[in-house]
């Protein structure tokens, strides 16, 4: 549990925004110099999100989706836009918001909001998004504020809507990352915290061809 490696909850937060403040507004940047395996990140997350939005009587819907930890904007690029009509970004850092303008191009016209705020901050307007798309940035929270952000996002949901993560996973137990101010937590904590919110796990998948070197990636979906 984080209250095991987060020794001051100020401090960790503090920290990692002092981490990204000095991170390059690059894709390169957003992934920690492995800018090259974005696409098959991309092409993973359209596949997982896909299976939810086909014809069918719980369908989730394609009207607004929101991206938290969003960054400059790769996943509301690649992912989101081609997808859904509008989006809202969320991310803790202004200047990757700002590069986020040119970035997305003409599509970003139908980003319709920027908010600059941590997570343990923020709040999806209530009954709003067709998906929560949340992708390596719960580290970054403690497990109690994961859990009440998760909760908030629950209340973000438009019927049949869905909150996914996308995250690194430990082998095991909580590890902390001095460099990011960053936790890594193992499957068993992840799918704990899910549950304390309240929310009930539809899919459940492992990332296939990243690098061996780096932390095993799983995609949860749930509502």
């Amino acid at each position: 549990m984080t209250s095991e490696v987060v020794e001051n909850e100020f401090e960790f937060y503090s920290k990692a925004e002092k981490y990204w403040k000095d991170v390059p507004a690059t894709v390169d940047g957003m992934l920690g110099g492995y800018g090259h395996i974005s696409s098959i990140d991309i092409n993973s997350s359209r596949k997982f999100l896909q299976r939810f939005l086909r014809d069918g009587p719980n369908r989730t819907g394609t009207t607004r989706a929101l991206d938290c930890g969003a960054g400059i904007g790769r996943i509301t690029k690649r992912l989101l836009l081609p997808l859904f009509k509008t989006v809202d970004m969320v991310d803790v850092t202004q200047d990757f918001l700002t590069k986020a303008k040119s970035y997305l191009g003409e599509e970003g016209r139908r980003v319709r909001n920027y908010y600059c705020c941590g997570l343990q901050d923020f709040s999806p307007e209530p009954n709003s998004y067709d998906v929560i798309w949340i992708q390596w940035v719960i580290g970054h929270l403690t497990d109690n504020h994961l859990s009440d952000f998760l909760k908030r996002c629950r209340a973000g949901l438009r019927p049949n809507g869905i909150v996914v993560i996308k995250d690194n996973m430990a082998q095991e137990g909580v590890i902390m990352d001095d460099v990011d101010s960053s936790v890594c937590r193992d499957l068993d904590v992840v799918r704990k915290i899910i549950r304390r919110a309240g929310l009930h796990l539809l899919a459940e998948e492992r990332q296939e061809n990243f690098p061996d070197e780096i932390y095993h990636v799983y995609t949860f979906a749930m509502r």
